[in-house]
């Protein structure tokens, strides 16, 4: 099987990247400007020259502030992109992987959210998500994984910037009623390669297991690291913004458990193994 990997600088792709090194598959990985998934005509010419038989799309607009502000970059990338590749897959009979996310929710639900829950985002972001993920889901070939919390070797996730702060302040206020759960991206990667092993398509729920708010996060990654830096929980209202945030989106990832016949880590499982990686 040959892939091709969209957004290849990106903390997602980075993990997708490491297991096709180690396991010797045949991909690429094409550098933004040559893979520019907004652009029809880059996208055909690299399909046609690389006949790939799977497309990853680890691209993505993540700015939430941003698209709350002007929405036309989110929409760009996270939708009309979404529908060249869709277009591109189906053209070339290839299969299509997407990655939509927790906030597609309103964050009303007290239980996890299913596949079966119905959609209702709160911001400008969230609607972008799930207008890709209904796009791709389009197309009877594509597997479109909705993730939350995504943390990997990059630096936009809530971990890094955790750790930024940690070193200019020695108490912390984060958020307690800020609640999903934290998802590692090797295990995003080895759970979608078990996927696509048994050709699963259509729409599913991958995160670790468990959940947590910010604070709960953030106190664990504190003393994994033995770090003396003091977490006050706060409400998420604490911190002003202009963005509606949904409170509660932890999803359950039971449907693709159950498919698979697999246990997707605990997340203080798999945040210890991400700590160790780094040492």
């Amino acid at each position: 099987m040959k892939y091709i990997i969209a957004g290849s600088s990106g903390q997602l792709a980075k993990a997708f990247i490491k297991i096709f090194e180690e396991k010797n598959i045949d991909f690429i990985a094409p550098p933004e400007k040559d893979l520019d998934i907004t652009d029809k005509e880059k996208i055909n010419n690299i399909f046609s020259q690389y006949k790939p038989d799977i497309v990853i799309n680890c691209a993505a607009y993540n700015n939430v502030e941003a698209a709350e502000q002007d929405n036309t970059k989110a929409f760009l990338i996270n939708h009309s992109a979404v529908a060249n590749l869709t277009q591109a897959a189906l053209q070339n009979k290839i299969k299509l992987v997407h990655f939509s996310s927790d906030y597609v929710f309103d964050g009303k639900k007290e239980d996890f959210y299913t596949e079966d829950d119905k959609t209702n985002p709160l911001n400008e972001y969230g609607k972008s998500k799930l207008a890709g993920e209904q796009e791709a889901l389009k197309y009877e070939n594509s597997l479109v994984c909705r993730l939350s919390w995504v943390i990997g070797d990059g630096q936009q996730n809530f971990l890094y910037k955790l750790s930024g702060w940690m070193k200019n302040n020695k108490v912390l206020k984060i958020s307690d009623n800020e609640i999903s759960v934290p998802t590692f991206t090797f295990d995003i990667a080895d759970v979608v390669m078990k996927a696509l092993n048994e050709n699963l398509t259509g729409l599913y729920q991958l995160t670790n297991s468990g959940k947590a708010s910010r604070y709960e996060l953030a106190k664990e990654y504190v003393k994994l690291q033995n770090a003396g830096s003091e977490i006050i929980p706060v409400p998420m209202e604490t911190f002003p913004s202009k963005v509606k945030r949904p409170h509660q989106t932890a999803m359950s990832n039971k449907k693709i458990s159950e498919r698979l016949n697999i246990e997707i880590p605990e997340w203080q499982k798999s945040l210890q193994k991400f700590l160790d990686k780094r040492k």
